[in-house]
This record gives C-alpha cells, structure tokens and sequence, in this order.
C-alpha cells in the first residue's frame, strides 16, 4: 500500500477516523492540490479491493496547515447520524495549541463574533455582534510550560471557520506558526501551524457506545515534547486510541 499523509485512529463498518498530516487539504480548493478524501478513498478502494466508487462522507474538516483529527462515514448511515450528532453539538472536539503568549487567564471562555473575507480567506473577530458575523465560542486550559511556549487544551463550542487560530489571535495568544494570524514568523515546516486536532468524544452512531479516539501527535520533536505535559494530567485516565484500550 502507497504511503499515506495520515494514519488511522479508528476504522469500524461506517466509520474511519483518521490523523492527518498538517498542509493536506480535507476536501478540494480552487488549487486543485490533492485531498485527504482522495487519499482516504484510495486507501479503501485498495485495502478492501472495492471494483467500484467508494462512498466517503465528509463530517467534519480541519484547517490545511492544523494537523490531527478527522472524521469520515464510510456509509450513508453513519453519515446522516454523524451529522445529527454534529448538529446537536454531540460531537466534542479537543485541540492542542502550542503558543508563546499566555492567554488572559489560566483557563476560560472566548467569546467573538466572527466574519469571514472569503476572497482572502481570513477571518476578523469582534468583541460585539456586527453585520454577517456569526457567534463564536470555545474554552481553554493552560496545560504548562515548556521552552518559552505554553501548550493550551482547546474545546471549540461553535464550529466556525478559523475559529481556534482567530479567537487565540484576538485574545493576545496567536499559534505557534501561523503568520496569517499575528505570529511573528512561520515554523521551520511552513506547511505547518502548532495546532493539532488531538481528540474525538461520541456516542457511536449505529453501535451507540461511547467512543473517544486520540490522534497522534506529528512525528516533531517540538511537539513530542509536549507529552510530558499530558502525561501529568491524564495519569489516572483510561483512553481509547484507535482499538486499542490503553491505560495512561
């Protein structure tokens, strides 16, 4: 099997979940750069020696420069129910932001207003609720602090558009990397931004067990030495990472 810019958290009958490498696109631009869907139905089509189209819902997607995360239905089944659990906000999210400045506290709430410039693709947040703007919100935890950098537990509340890397922005605490938003200079991977969709917590669609998946983070020591920092505040906590039952 070719390689691939992902790996697989968690694959069943109507689902595959998958962490994705960081500069790969979830679904098609108008750079026409191959997807991650395409990589994914690749790896189905293969694997399972499908002879015709593979069926491949898209639930959710990730910036291209965030690494981590996704999730996909493999039948229209799983998609239609995923989809339901995505908009009855049943489908938790939990992000790793790696940034240099602290935020305003140790852990809170963000609220803005956001409006999107589709022709630039960027996103500008307001404290008050302007004309075309759409509420955003999320929480987050400072985990700790290593080199100079804290490492931030975020769980979106709202889904928005560059919702994590804008609010973090506007409240004084831009991402490792991501010049498009305020940090100074882009990482030595300039496909890249420290900010990894790290976890998925939700009730199976078809199988109706609880199911939480953790992806892995990308193989760089920067990252890698933020586990020490986990480790600390999960020691007592029972994970699923794919199919494995592990206990942290």
């Amino acid at each position: 099997m070719k390689p691939q810019p992902f790996t697989i958290a968690y694959e069943d009958n109507h689902l595959i979940i998958v962490s994705k490498d960081s500069g790969v696109l979830v679904q098609g631009d108008r750079t026409g750069d191959k997807t991650l869907m395409d990589h994914v139905k690749e790896y189905i089509k293969e694997k399972y020696e499908k002879p015709g189209a593979v069926f491949l819902g898209c639930i959710h997607r990730i910036d291209r420069p965030v690494s981590g995360l996704v999730a996909f239905a493999k039948t229209s089944k799983g998609l239609d129910r995923m989809n339901e659990l995505l908009r009855k906000k049943k489908l938790y999210k939990t992000y790793w932001a790696v940034v240099k400045n602290h935020p305003p506290q140790k852990q809170g709430k963000l609220t803005n207003w956001l409006v999107k410039d589709p022709k630039k693709n960027t996103v500008e947040a307001f404290d008050e609720e302007v004309e075309g703007s759409q509420k955003a919100e999320l929480t987050y935890k400072v985990m700790g602090k290593l080199n100079d950098h804290f490492l931030l537990e975020v769980k979106p509340i709202t889904g928005r558009p560059h919702q994590i890397r804008v609010q973090l922005a506007t409240a004084g605490s831009p991402i490792r990397g991501d010049v498009k938003y305020g940090f100074p200079k882009g990482n030595p991977n300039r496909r890249s931004i420290n900010l990894h969709a790290r976890r998925l917590d939700f009730e199976h669609p078809v199988k109706k067990e609880p199911i939480m998946v953790i992806g892995g983070l990308p193989n760089d020591q920067f990252w890698e030495q933020f586990l020490v920092l986990d480790e600390l505040k999960n020691r007592h906590v029972n994970r699923i990472i794919g199919n494995e039952y592990n206990q942290a």
